[in-house]
């Protein structure tokens, strides 16, 4: 398969800006995901950043979630696993990583994108920002995804997320639940607001930020296993034949 798309990193004055893209609306294809792993991973142990600024390419759109192409190539247990896989060692860098990341949702955000979004440790986003958990509506359901978004606005509001499946939340709900910090009606004024936090927090002391994030991450030390056996669940699910033909009838 064709991989696309791309990952790239900026450090300046202390703030790592790092940024994703693919052509099919900012899609997580396998190898998207591999290398914001590895990335974050990277970008944690390293002393010249002091800060992460999370964002997408584009305007409108921050995430489509999973790569649908991707998905309904998927034919065997442990290829659908691995797959998954790549949404819970993205979820679990972000977790562990050692330094802040701000995350800027400059437009919709669906299934894996909401995941991503939910681990940022403090996000701002645009009035075009609406979110969406559509995993249900294609038969397989957010498991992987959905230890990041209760953490972050809640189990009530989670499964409203979860169960009607094919609804946009408003950025402004999404702010009322806690998602997101900030509002902003423009792409330009999100980013000016993340880079002057991002400033302030390049100066501040790192063993200090360091410990912040440990504490607000208290009690999620089982992850490791957790999002496994969750990529496990969603590993089975992909095969089911109302799966696959919910995944095509998205794509047409």
């Amino acid at each position: 398969m064709k991989h696309e798309g791309e990952v790239k990193v900026n450090i300046d004055n202390g703030i790592a800006y790092l940024t994703f893209g693919h052509p099919k609306s900012n899609a997580l294809p396998s190898n998207i995901l591999a290398e914001l792993k590895n990335e974050i991973n990277e970008l944690s142990n390293n002393d010249d950043a002091r800060v992460i600024v999370l964002q997408s390419f584009g305007d409108r759109v921050f995430c489509a979630g999973a790569s649908f192409d991707e998905l309904i190539a998927i034919d065997n247990f442990d290829q659908g696993k691995e797959f998954f896989m790549g949404f819970a060692r993205v979820i679990n860098a972000m977790r562990k990583c050692k330094k802040v990341i701000i995350g800027c949702v400059q437009g919709k955000a669906v299934g894996g994108g909401v995941g991503i979004a939910s681990a940022c440790d403090y996000a701002l986003a645009t009035k075009f920002a609406s979110v969406k958990l559509s995993e249900l509506a294609v038969g397989i359901g957010p498991f992987v995804v959905g230890p990041a978004v209760a953490r972050k606005i809640g189990i009530s509001a989670a499964s409203q997320l979860s169960i009607n499946a094919t609804e946009w939340k408003s950025a402004e709900w999404a702010r009322e639940k806690g998602l997101f910090t900030e509002i902003h009606d423009n792409q330009e004024g999100m980013m000016t607001s993340a880079v002057a936090l991002a400033k302030k927090l390049a100066l501040s002391n790192p063993e200090a930020l360091e410990g912040i994030k440990k504490i607000y991450w208290e009690g999620t030390e089982d992850w490791d296993e957790k999002l496994e056996k969750r990529a496990e669940k969603s590993g089975q699910l992909v095969l089911s034949d109302f799966t696959k033909n919910a995944i095509q009838s998205f794509k047409s």
